[in-house]
């Protein structure tokens, strides 16, 4: 039980930057409270003390704001950051290491009996206000971004915004990565290294131009080199180098050009 506890305590510290001390941690902390609360009502409800554990379970979110049904299964290491709002299902299962925001529902789709609320695999982080909806299984790793809705399976590794939910951001191989990498410095373009870790629509655009462009130039490579072996001469054409002084350069003759014309103005107006 103590274990079980300072774990509790030890993962707010490494997720919640704003965790000072552990007496701070165990009492003014919703999240946890509503974790310790649910521990016992869902050991009532596996018991068959069903009208006790939900009897905790509405206290406790009478003194949380935290939702959590008796039923539902909860790995180790639970975090819930801020916890207004956070409803979970009868038929919810959690991993470990699992970590929701405020507003987000893990909820049913079905008035049917039987599994009707999602699985959160190990090390799932869901953003404030996601609803994740259905006996859906939301994979190892996965990321829900803030607000998005989602009633589809998520794979590992992957990352989901929007109304509906879509994938943003695929778990990607070493290969995949540094194949994009290596063809971003030959064109010159380096803003892959800067959104790869940001579920950015653009960038995952972006990321799919760079695979197609590997593809061609590959190709472009094989060609160039049966042409070769026919005999024929073909000259190396290099890509062209953007100048970073040039273009801020004109970024500044652009900017005072247009600070001289607003003077203009504002002298004429006067």
């Amino acid at each position: 039980m103590f274990e079980r506890l300072r774990e509790d305590i030890n993962c707010i510290f490494q997720r919640d930057p704003a965790a000072r001390t552990s007496f701070e941690v165990l009492t003014a902390y919703p999240g946890l409270h509503a974790v310790l609360f649910h521990r016992l009502a869902h050991r009532l409800w596996g018991a068959d003390w069903k009208w006790l554990a939900r009897i905790i379970s509405s206290l406790s979110r009478w003194f949380t704001g935290i939702e959590i049904h008796p039923g539902a299964t909860i790995g180790r290491r639970f975090f819930i950051d801020h916890g207004m709002g956070v409803v979970v299902g009868e038929t919810a299962v959690i991993g470990d290491d699992c970590t929701l925001y405020h507003g987000v529902t893990l909820g049913g789709t079905s008035w049917q009996k039987g599994k009707r609320h999602p699985t959160l695999e190990n090390n799932v982080v869901v953003g404030a206000g996601a609803k994740v909806l259905g006996p859906i299984t939301i994979g190892h790793g996965a990321r829900i971004g803030s607000n998005a809705v989602v009633v589809k399976n998520v794979p590992d590794g992957t990352t989901v915004v929007g109304v509906p939910g879509r994938i943003v951001k695929r778990a990607e191989t070493d290969e995949e990565a540094a194949k994009r990498k290596a063809i971003a410095e030959k064109m010159g373009f380096d803003a892959y290294g800067t959104t790869a870790d940001m579920p950015d629509p653009v960038a995952h655009a972006i990321n799919c131009m760079l695979d197609h462009i590997h593809a061609m130039d590959g190709k472009m490579e094989k060609m160039c080199g049966a042409i070769k072996s026919l005999g024929a001469e073909i000259g190396d054409l290099e890509l062209p180098v953007l100048d970073e002084c040039e273009i801020r350069s004109g970024l500044d003759d652009d900017l005072s050009g247009e600070k001289l014309e607003t003077g203009e103005k504002e002298q004429g107006n006067s």
